[in-house]
């Protein structure tokens, strides 16, 4: 595994402004480039009578060549003594700047190019704006193609004064200006002569000193989880945890925690491919770990250790976005979140200000968001997410939303909000009012059936779908009105319109406790099996249940020992006298 320094770093600026030619100049003048590559692009260029530009360097923008503007996101690779680069080239063109968002999300730093001679333009006042909403701190802006300028100092100073007042309106203070000429490599890698009026550092200089996050190992343990793999061949019984560790370091021993579920265990062992034991493991690099507990851990949940400062975890926060959808982002309307691995609806509750990005002019009374429109908003998600403040984890606190499978907007997490007011209370309550009630009573079916309605969910367990079976199958036998439902039953029946992946959990619980609102307003014990339910899915349906009864049974790991059918008749008589102490079933003799 490559134990050198690595930073990301993105270049921004408005279209011909001169981006590319400045990453092909950092990446030849740093001799990242492939043996020949140099010399084969300058053969091409004289083949074809055309001028050779550095921009011409970069294989993963093929496609600017042919078209004259960058069309989507490309990453390319330089280093230097000290340390691994990957530079973000994002697009200029107001069009692609979706790609930009994406791109950008994981960048440390930032270049930020503008044309000497043309001008500080629109968009080089929207890519400020972005990198202030983003979050990235370290910002150089390379005042770029001063030798269309004849290396005017004037020049030089005016577009500094005029960008530097703009960003200060950001709260951005800019690391330093640098003016360049990418095309002749005037103080790219270094000093040029034509300006003696700079004596100050090269690019090259400043990104080498571009402070690589070193607090970032001393914040709280972070690892977003992005899969669970399970062994089973040669005896090999393990399931590993993997992810990205974004912040922290962890060791084997360590307790940790999952967020949002709040699971818990502790680090066994730290799995890599083809690498020596770790006993320890810290940020920057991706691992899997084995636990001492078996937990089922989905994809977006957080990793933690269980004596730090926890991630928030909820559904509502205010946030900064930039939105770059066809449509206008409306209120209440869902759609999908992206923070970190998780992947969940979200919907814009609030539009709290609104700022043109071009200018920086306020909008008032905004009451939707509008294409390129920068505001400030509350967001509410429709389950629980585990994320930190953009001043704290920046990874953990930036996000990206889609719309119709289009990255449509991205910003940054300002502040958490308090649950109170959640839109699934607010379906509730609504859904109440609105019941409509038939003549037949709850205290009429109580009486009729010989117990109350109730819906029972048993988790934490293989063995909760046998129990849950063999329950209703006691309570059927005593004349009892009781159903089980498998969630598999779900999937081709009232869920098999749910097609998309990080829906269908979200649906399915929804649905499966409407259908409980129903079932146990009919009267019945309704029944099912849900192993690896989480505290949230035990919330929604709880609550959907409403005003009826709902019973929650968590099995424990020793269920699923050996003498399966004495434990699972076990289990089941264990619930059902649970049942009579609750005198929900009044008259049942086991």
């Amino acid at each position: 595994m490559n134990t050198r320094e690595q930073m990301n770093i993105v270049v921004v600026g408005h279209v011909d402004h001169g981006k590319s030619t400045v990453i092909g100049r950092l990446l030849a003048d740093t001799n990242s480039l492939p043996k020949g590559k140099l010399d084969q692009v300058k053969a091409t260029c004289e083949r074809n009578a055309r001028p050779f530009e550095y921009a011409f360097l970069l294989d993963a923008l093929k496609d600017e060549q042919a078209q004259g503007i960058t069309i989507d996101t490309a990453r390319c690779f330089f280093k230097t003594k000290k340390r691994d680069y990957i530079i973000i080239d994002a697009p200029g063109h107001v069009e692609f700047l979706k790609n930009m968002v994406s791109g950008a999300a994981r960048a440390e730093a930032a270049l930020l190019v503008i044309d000497a001679h043309e001008g500080i333009k629109e968009n080089s006042k929207r890519h400020g704006y972005l990198i202030s909403m983003l979050g990235i701190k370290q910002l150089v802006v390379l005042v770029n193609k001063m030798d269309l300028v004849d290396h005017s100092e004037d020049v030089y100073w005016k577009i500094v004064k005029e960008y530097s007042r703009f960003l200060e309106q950001l709260g951005v203070k800019p690391i330093a200006f640098v003016p360049v000429s990418a095309r002749d490599g005037d103080n790219i890698a270094s000093v040029s002569s034509k300006a003696p009026w700079y004596n100050e550092l090269t690019v090259l200089e400043h990104i080498d000193s571009f402070r690589k996050q070193e607090e970032t190992i001393e914040k709280p343990f972070r690892m977003p989880v992005q899969d669970v793999y399970k062994f089973t061949e040669s005896g090999d019984d393990r399931r590993i945890v993997a992810g990205a560790i974004e912040t922290g370091k962890v060791s084997v021993g360590d307790s940790v925690v999952f967020r949002p579920s709040g699971k818990k265990s502790s680090v066994v062992s730290i799995e890599e491919f083809n690498v020596p034991k770790k006993t320890e493991i810290s940020y920057g690099y991706a691992a899997g770990f084995t636990l001492s507990d078996e937990l089922y851990l989905p994809r977006g949940e957080v990793m933690c250790r269980d004596n730090e400062k926890q991630p928030f975890v909820g559904t509502r926060f205010k946030a900064n976005i930039f939105w770059m959808g066809r449509n206008p982002m409306v209120l209440n309307r869902k759609y999908k979140l992206k923070v970190a691995s998780a992947r969940v609806n979200v919907r814009l509750v609030e539009v709290l200000s609104g700022i043109d990005a071009t200018d920086l002019s306020s909008i008032k009374g905004k009451q939707q968001i509008d294409r390129h429109d920068v505001a400030e908003c509350v967001f509410e998600t429709t389950r629980p997410i585990a994320f930190d403040l953009i001043n704290d984890i920046e990874s953990l606190g930036r996000f990206v939303i889609v719309d119709n499978y289009d990255i449509a907007g991205g910003g940054i997490i300002t502040s958490a909000l308090e649950d109170n007011e959640s839109a699934l209370k607010d379906h509730v309550r609504r859904r109440e009012i609105h019941w409509d009630k038939g003549l037949v009573t709850e205290q009429d079916r109580t009486k009729l059936f010989g117990h109350k309605s109730k819906f029972v969910v048993i988790t934490g367990s293989e063995m909760a779908g046998p129990v849950a079976k063999l329950l209703e199958r006691r309570l059927v036998d005593s004349r009892r009105a009781a159903y089980y439902l498998g969630p598999s039953s779900l999937v081709d029946g009232l869920d098999s319109d749910v097609n998309e992946e990080h829906e269908q959990r979200e649906e399915q619980i929804r649905r499966l406790g409407e259908l409980a609102r129903i079932l146990t307003d009919v009267g019945t014990i309704f029944i099912t099996a849900l192993p690896d339910a989480d505290f949230y899915d035990l919330e929604v349906m709880a609550k959907l249940t409403a005003p009826h009864e709902f019973l929650h049974v968590p099995l424990k790991e020793e269920d699923t020992v050996a003498e399966k059918s004495t434990r699972e008749s076990q289990v089941t008589d264990s619930i059902l006298n649970k049942l009579i102490k609750q005198e929900i079933i009044e008259d049942y003799v086991i």
